[in-house]
């Protein structure tokens, strides 16, 4: 018996040393993460309080593989410890799931000594992330929902509707007339429209101020708005 437990592999030897190297490699990254979270991320959560467990999680990951791959003992011992942690912290975000599961990758790359793949990798992923946000970011900023109200002053309802149509279309790329409420004769108006920019916005206010002198407008970002 002593013979067959003898023969059974033990996994590689600690070494303080590459754990210490790894654990330094890992607080740059994690703190990279921890950025990229708070710059780039959309949950509607707080971002700063949220992004502050990314660290603790990719060093931490990274001390368990360390310490893991060098005993089959303990990585046997690992699964029925892991069985018995619960977290009851729900993640609301599919995001916040997303870069959790990134941290731990990270941490598990270096635990394993995977350095130089890990931190490539882990910096690529990261980059293109940025880039489709920062794409996205500047694509929705020109989609927007425009409130107007018209009083009556300005003739009838259908009359007041063209000439908004009219003045929108010469300032947007497109427009979608969403709700028209209609109260003591004072019309009010929501449209969805795409602009090219902030200038475009700024001339379209002129434009409607120069048609209806006391018109109410109101840009909402639709990006920015919460959802149920």
């Amino acid at each position: 018996m002593d013979q067959l437990v003898s023969q059974l592999p033990t996994g590689a030897p600690l070494s303080l040393i590459n754990l210490l190297i790894n654990l330094g490699i890992g607080v740059p990254m994690a703190l990279l993460v921890r950025w990229h979270f708070e710059r780039f991320g959309s949950t509607l959560s707080n971002r700063d309080e949220f992004a502050q467990v990314f660290p603790f999680i990719l060093l931490t990951t990274t001390l368990i593989i360390t310490v893991v791959k060098s005993s089959l003992a303990l990585s046997l011992g690992l699964v029925g410890a892991l069985s018995i942690v619960r977290f009851r912290t729900p993640i609301k975000e599919p995001e916040e799931l997303a870069y959790l599961f990134f941290a731990i990758a990270m941490g598990l790359g270096l635990g394993a000594d995977q350095t130089v793949p890990t931190v490539a990798a882990g910096v690529f992923i990261l980059t293109m992330v940025a880039i489709l946000r920062w794409a996205r970011r500047e694509r929705d900023m020109t989609k927007l929902y425009l409130s107007v109200d018209i009083a009556e002053a300005h003739g009838g309802q259908q009359q007041r509707i063209d000439s908004l149509n009219e003045v929108i279309a010469r300032h947007v790329r497109a427009s979608d007339l969403r709700r028209v409420d209609s109260r003591e004769g004072n019309l009010e108006a929501t449209y969805f429209v795409d602009v090219d920019g902030s200038q475009h916005v700024s001339a379209l206010i002129d434009d409607l101020q120069q048609v209806f002198p006391d018109i109410g407008v109101s840009f909402i970002d639709q990006s920015r708005m919460p959802t149920v």
